[in-house]
């Protein structure tokens, strides 16, 4: 029997204001890319994770309403619209992730780079956190994006090491704790998270935590997995509140500075809470 993704009371005015204003600057968020569910709220707080380096991805993930045509070129003037944009809306910390952009040299790291030093530039007390693809395990790419000095860097495992192969066929789980094992030692804030309702086990999300943990992950994510489409892969189990909280006490007892886990919960939900308790606990 399917699970339907629970709704969320939306205030329709102020989010037609908000992309108004992201559709004048040609900007895509995120929040409307991969339909998620906090949407409304997140905008409600005049708040958003930009979405760089176009709006087409060159994976397959199939649990990603992103579209995954040929991409465009990069817009060079994408970074300083979008940090003029976030000071039209007065923000304080900010949330920049891309597509995969496998088809460019350095997937696209440069393209955070300008991202984040307009942004501070501009803003210059705006928090940054960068959410990045895996750039290939590329560790130059990776070091590229850690020179610019984002207040975290994010990384998704999205799922446990068994379930890649269905979900993530053009990604590598052992990549991906190795780009966020190479963020910390290059002495970054990082941060990761994982999908749940997709077949895996208990001890399998444990495995995964404590993988994530060793990696120097301090700060990670859990929410439920939905499907955003018809054709996204399908969900498997609702997992219920008293099963967030057991595994947010497991992260917390393995040594995450903070852990957000509930149904709604995605890698850029309440981001900034996250960082301040990971700041506030060292």
């Amino acid at each position: 029997m399917p699970v339907k993704l629970p709704k969320k009371r939306i205030n329709l005015a102020e989010l037609q204001n908000i992309k108004a204003l992201l559709s004048k600057n040609s900007l895509h968020t995120v929040c409307q890319s991969a339909l998620c569910p906090n949407i409304g709220e997140c905008f409600k707080r005049k708040t958003a994770s930009f979405l760089i380096a176009g709006n087409s991805c060159t994976r397959n993930c199939t649990f990603c309403a992103i579209d995954n045509n040929k991409p465009n070129a990069l817009d060079e003037k994408e970074p300083q619209k979008i940090a003029d944009t976030l000071k039209e809306l007065n923000l304080n910390f900010v949330v920049i992730t891309s597509v995969t952009r496998d088809d460019l040299p350095d997937g696209g790291a440069q393209h955070f780079v300008n991202t984040i030093t307009a942004i501070k530039t501009t803003l210059p007390e705006c928090k940054v956190e960068v959410l990045v693809p895996d750039f290939k395990g590329d560790t130059n790419a990776i070091k590229t994006v850690c020179k610019a000095n984002p207040d975290v860097f994010a990384h998704n495992i999205e799922t446990v090491e068994r379930l890649y192969p269905h979900l993530r066929s053009m990604a590598n789980y052992k990549r991906s704790l190795k780009v966020l094992q190479t963020a910390k030692e290059l002495g970054c804030l990082v941060k990761s998270g994982i999908m749940l309702g997709l077949g895996e086990t208990t001890k399998e999300v444990l495995t995964t935590l404590t993988d994530l943990k060793n990696a120097g992950c301090e700060i990670a994510t859990i929410g439920q997995y939905y499907p955003p489409q018809k054709t996204s892969h399908p969900v498997k189990e609702k997992i219920t509140d008293e099963q967030f909280a057991h595994y947010k006490d497991m992260a917390l007892q393995i040594g995450f500075k903070s852990c957000a886990s509930g149904t709604f919960i995605r890698s850029s939900y309440f981001a900034e809470t996250s960082y301040k308790i990971a700041m506030n606990s060292k």
